[in-house]
């Protein structure tokens, strides 16, 4: 085996689109406890947006090539072999990873890696990892849902949301809600994904609207990726003793204008933030165990489905990071390495 591989760089280290290129770059090592995974399809997720900028916080295990996830091929084993599930050189599996797939290969904890099941193609898998991983996290580890809750997914389009709608319908929740900022995606969410109902935040608004659909006791979690400029509007539709789970800012971290924190308070609401990829082995393992209990089966038999906008050629990767600057997409963007 040859000790370079072909990689996706960033010129000077961060950069406007323009700056990314595929150059030669060292193969990974695999340590004791990972293996190496000759990469079929990576994921692009909007960290990697931040990342290229230079505006996102890089654990510190983390290679500086961007991508936590990927679908592709076992090349081979670290001295711990294939750890409590028996992984073997030549198995087809899906990962996460804390950085390096937008790459020939890619070392990854075997703790963090799924064998690919026969239902689902290469990009689809490539797919999954980051953004179901994510999306169980929230609802479950984090808003603690359970059977009977209403939940409000915003940015009812991107990757997570999609996960998160039908993982909470699949699980009972009362309601689904969600919204957008184009009555296209809302439609989406509605027809296509099952949502119970979904609000254009630029043409509505959308608090009251939530409140009206729920007779005004609000919904009982809300999952926000959008920051200060819904943190009012999430305090309005959030029912007592509700759960607000923070995981970005797409519009920014600051809140402005005269804002009341009362419903706090008077609501005993919780506000909480999360994130994954800063997460420990052992933490992403145990929600790596649940996806592949709870969601997996679904995705064998065609319950939960991985929705793909846009498959590319890595060549484009370029192509592929505008498409998602873009924020056009209903899914994911996937980019394939021959």
């Amino acid at each position: 085996m040859g000790e370079t591989m072909r990689a996706v760089d960033i010129e000077n280290g961060k950069g406007p689109i323009s700056a990314l290129h595929i150059t030669e770059t060292a193969r990974p090592t695999p340590t004791d406890s990972q293996a190496l995974v000759r990469v079929k399809a990576f994921g692009l997720n909007r960290m990697d947006l931040l990342q290229r900028e230079g505006k996102y916080p890089v654990p510190p295990q983390a290679p500086s090539t961007l991508g936590v996830e990927f679908s592709g091929i076992i090349e081979s084993l670290g001295s711990s072999g294939g750890g409590a599930e028996n992984f073997a050189v030549g198995d087809e599996v899906f990962g996460l990873a804390y950085g390096g797939a937008y790459a020939e290969y890619v070392a990854v904890s075997v703790k963090m890696l799924v064998r690919k099941p026969k239902e689902l193609s290469w990009e689809e898998c490539a797919g999954i990892p980051e953004t179901w991983i994510t999306a169980t996290q929230a609802l479950y580890l984090v808003a603690k849902f359970a059977q009977g809750k209403s939940v409000l997914w915003h940015a009812a389009a991107s990757s997570v949301s999609i996960a998160g709608i039908q993982l909470a319908k699949a699980d009972g929740a009362s309601a689904v809600y969600a919204t957008a900022r184009q009555d296209e995606k809302c439609t989406f969410a509605v027809d296509t994904l099952g949502a119970t109902a979904a609000f254009n935040t630029v043409t509505s608004n959308w608090a009251d609207e939530v409140l009206k659909a729920t007779n005004g006791k609000g919904v009982d979690i809300i999952i926000d990726f959008i920051g200060g400029g819904y943190f009012q509007d999430n305090l309005k539709a959030i029912a007592r003793d509700g759960v607000i789970v923070a995981l970005g800012f797409m519009g920014g971290p600051i809140v402005k204008g005269d804002v009341d924190i009362s419903p706090i308070l008077m609501k005993r609401v919780t506000y909480v933030g999360s994130t994954l990829r800063s997460r420990d082995e052992d933490y992403q393992g145990k929600l790596r165990d649940q996806l592949v209990e709870h969601a997996l089966p679904k995705f064998k038999d065609g319950s939960f489905k991985v929705y793909v906008e846009k498959v590319l050629p890595w060549e484009k990767i370029q192509d592929a990071h505008r498409l998602l600057e873009e924020n056009k997409t209903k899914g994911k963007v996937i980019c394939t390495i021959p």
